[in-house]
């Protein structure tokens, strides 16, 4: 017994000698290769590149219409609005010709491109609006034509194989040029006003305010804006539109100048060592882009740089809709597609075109005969 226990405490100091076996260090893995692309800042508001990326893409589209009496400068300020030969010039009838007896419509189509980012540019003109004897009932051609571009966005947006994309040929915009009078707006500019704006959006312009001194420009501004509103006309930017309190603010500030009066020119002068657009006149030169001699800057900026997509919008959400909804509800909508009768004859679906056919014509049902196949 006495040999035995000394063997016990030889083991036991012996294990307590040995050094229990470590976990060995953990080995860095090499790193991946990863395509660097996907490396980088990440956060939603990276959707703004990629809409950005995908927007240049596919382009813009953007249609405006000059409406006004010839020799106003139409044609002119269109062309020094986009820094481009985009309108034609319209020149001087001959005495061997005829003056039109209805108003033309003339669209001329461009691709601007300009930094990376193109657009195709519309420009309707409308050559002979007020120019006769007897104006009545001369904005009926440009009523129907604009009615005409969202019949054509309808019909292919009910197809049923429709376009990924389909061609805009809306009119977003409409500059309305009322004559340097400096007296009152003519009964033909508050006819056509009041039956245009409730289809397209309108934004009058004093076309060659150089003919007015500085305070019959004012006065007439403040009075076109009266009578405006004394007919209850509404030009854009529309005050029931505003989406918030910064919109309401700056457009505010926008009607507070509306109409603006403008000078058109596409030749350039040197001034004070710099070449500027402008008109040339006995007491000096008139500069396009000076907001001391005319407001084409504030149109220019409206237009372009700030309102631009929300025009679009505007045309898209608010006037076409209102196309769209009363289209759909006189006479029991657009005609019957053959295409998708015929679809769902084929498919045996005979409830189902029964259906569509009774609410596309505005056909009751009635509940003790429903329909059978």
């Amino acid at each position: 017994m006495s040999k035995g226990l000394p063997e016990a405490r030889t083991d036991t100091a012996m294990s307590e000698l040995v050094p229990e076996p470590r976990p060995k260090p953990a080995v860095p893995m090499k790193p991946v290769s990863i395509n660097s692309n996907l490396l980088g800042y990440i956060g939603i508001d990276t959707i703004i590149e990629q809409m950005r990326k995908k927007t240049m893409k596919t382009g813009f589209d953007f249609n405006i219409m000059v409406v006004g009496q010839s020799g106003l400068g139409k044609s002119t300020l269109v062309n020094t609005l986009f820094k481009s030969q985009v309108s034609r010039k319209a020149s001087s009838w001959n005495r061997e010709e005829k003056i039109p007896k209805t108003v033309e419509i003339k669209a001329i189509g461009h691709v601007i491109e300009e930094g990376g980012v193109k657009m195709k540019l519309t420009v309707i003109d409308t050559p002979g609006f007020g120019d006769q004897i007897n104006n009545e009932n001369c904005w009926e051609p440009i009523e129907k034509y604009i009615n005409e571009q969202y019949e054509k966005f309808l019909k292919e947006e009910v197809n049923i194989a429709r376009k990924k994309r389909i061609p805009d040929t809306r009119v977003h915009c409409c500059l309305y040029f009322i004559s340097p009078t400096g007296h009152s707006l003519r009964p033909l500019d508050l006819e056509f006003m009041k039956h245009l704006s409730k289809v397209v959006n309108i934004i009058p312009v004093i076309a060659k305010a150089d003919t007015m001194t500085l305070e019959e420009k004012s006065e007439f501004k403040q009075r076109v804006r009266k009578e405006l509103e004394v007919n209850g006309i509404e030009f854009y930017p529309q005050k029931e539109f505003d989406e918030d309190l910064e919109d309401k603010t700056e457009n505010d500030k926008i009607r507070e100048s509306m109409p603006f009066a403008v000078v058109g020119s596409d030749k350039e002068y040197q001034v004070n060592g710099k070449r500027v657009l402008g008109r040339k006149t006995p007491w000096g030169i008139i500069e396009v882009e000076n907001l001391h001699h005319c407001e084409f800057a504030l149109l220019r900026d409206f237009v372009i740089r700030t309102h631009l997509q929300d025009l679009k919008e505007v045309t898209h959400n608010i006037h076409y809709e209102t196309y769209r909804a009363k289209r759909l509800n006189d006479n029991g909508g657009l005609p019957p597609n053959k295409k998708l009768c015929a679809s769902l004859k084929r498919s045996g679906e005979g409830f189902i075109l029964k259906c569509w056919e009774q609410v596309s014509h505005r056909q009751p049902f009635l509940s003790s005969d429903p329909p059978t196949n």
